[in-house]
């Protein structure tokens, strides 16, 4: 999605002492005092008109007059299945964007559906490969081996790895603290939820049940993670979806999707857990297989692209590093700031619009090309998404990197139309994009 930055107005220089002595003397005072008069009967009566609704509006009236601190997490667990696209139409009817917690399993048997919910900008979340219980939590090895094993489907599908990660059936009862732990210290970040639908407590339970469940929010919350199903016989989840929208959408809250850089929302360990007697993996091991690992998602900086007034973010696993470069998504980067991409399956080409330009990706020679310009070697296939270098797509929409910078939370780029001689120093010192 495309933001504008905050702008702010400078204050103008003071005015000196004396001119204001100047100034407030003889009659100006007296006509001041007036204005000021008329300037507080305005506030009051602006303040007033503000609280009430408009008159005849169907629309709610929200509580809190602050809504933009209440966010609502929609996420979905066990898919792709068969319900995924009708819940994808739904939420791609009402604008709403939400989280999918995948199974490698069902990933490699619905590849399309994986795209489709990248493409339309929803976040992908690792649910390990085949949901079985007693073999992911048996032994903290194998549940690390299904969440790669999955991690592998989704890099081959969508080119880019998920380090988010919801535990089947939850981390109550099934993780004990080396679980949170050694997937802590491998990059990942597990996240529970605070509102359970109830759509899998048994089979057919009914629309008006899940609806109702799910909108029990607990006493104080303003950050609210519902637990829904997409895969396996989930129709009632379906109907109830668009009632779980609106209940959200009238109380003021905004939809957002689950970041790995969030706050992670985790059950507490059970005391006396089924797997209490589980032996953690030896320091070998987890220095293997565990530590290194981490390095995968940039110590999960996201990325943010200034072009003029307009900016968006791509969150860690949206983008990658490449040697020197910053790689991107050519359907998701363009996408994010307004412009459209298709696919030509007999030259193998994507093909971006952006304002007048059209930008042709072709993943059989690797050129990114537009009229008269053309970058050897750029392009990249991966899984069915194009990857290209951030530098050269923007050139290539006739924009210039301004600069690079970079602090603990993300990455900053800023482009426009024309590059000063410092930027391009600063662009030289760092050779990242």
């Amino acid at each position: 999605m495309v933001q504008r930055p905050e702008m702010r107005i400078k204050e103008k220089g003071e005015i000196s002492v004396t001119s204001i002595h100047t100034f407030l003397s003889g009659q100006w005072s007296v006509i001041l005092v007036q204005i000021a008069i008329l300037l507080c009967a305005f506030a009051v009566y602006a303040s007033t008109a503000d609280a009430s609704p408009a008159s005849g509006s169907g629309d709610p009236v929200p509580q809190d007059k602050n809504t933009q601190d209440k966010v609502v997490y929609l996420s979905f667990d066990d898919g792709p299945g068969n319900h995924t696209r009708e819940v994808l139409d739904i939420l791609r009817k009402e604008k709403v964007l939400a989280t999918f917690f995948v199974l490698g399993e069902q990933a490699e048997r619905y590849p399309e559906l994986i795209r489709g919910l990248v493409e339309d900008g929803h976040t992908l979340g690792n649910h390990t490969f085949n949901h079985q219980y007693e073999q992911l939590y048996s032994d903290f090895k194998v549940f690390w081996k299904q969440i790669k094993q999955t991690e592998e489907v989704l890099e081959r599908i969508t080119g880019f790895r998920p380090n988010l990660v919801r535990a089947p059936g939850g981390t109550y009862g099934h993780f004990d603290q080396s679980y949170f732990d050694l997937l802590q210290l491998g990059g990942y970040t597990v996240m529970d939820w605070n509102v359970d639908s109830g759509d899998s407590k048994r089979k057919g339970v009914p629309a008006k049940e899940i609806l109702s469940n799910s909108t029990k929010v607990p006493a104080g919350a303003r950050s609210v993670i519902v637990l829904m199903h997409d895969g396996g016989a989930h129709a009632e989840t379906v109907k109830a979806l668009p009632g779980i929208i609106q209940y959200y959408r009238d109380h003021g809250y905004r939809f957002d999707t689950i970041k790995s850089t969030d706050q992670p929302v985790q059950f507490r360990v059970h005391p006396d857990g089924k797997y209490k007697a589980r032996k953690a993996p030896g320091k070998a091991w987890i220095a293997e297989h565990v530590e290194a690992n981490a390095t995968l998602w940039l110590a999960s900086k996201k990325l943010k692209v200034e072009v003029g007034l307009a900016a968006a973010t791509l969150q860690p696993g949206e983008f990658r590093m490449e040697g020197q470069r910053i790689m991107v998504p050519l359907r998701t980067f363009m996408k994010k700031f307004g412009g459209s991409t298709r696919w030509d399956p007999e030259t193998r080409t994507a093909i971006a619009v952006w304002k007048e330009r059209t930008i042709h990706a072709d993943s059989v020679s690797g050129t990114l090309t537009t009229t008269g310009a053309t970058e050897t070697g750029a392009v990249q296939s991966q899984g069915g998404t194009i990857w290209v270098p951030l530098r050269e797509l923007l050139e290539q929409m006739g924009l210039r990197v301004n600069s690079l910078t970079s602090n603990e939370a993300e990455w900053t780029v800023k482009a426009g139309a024309s590059r000063s001689i410092s930027a391009m120093n600063s662009i030289l010192k760092y050779k990242m994009i």
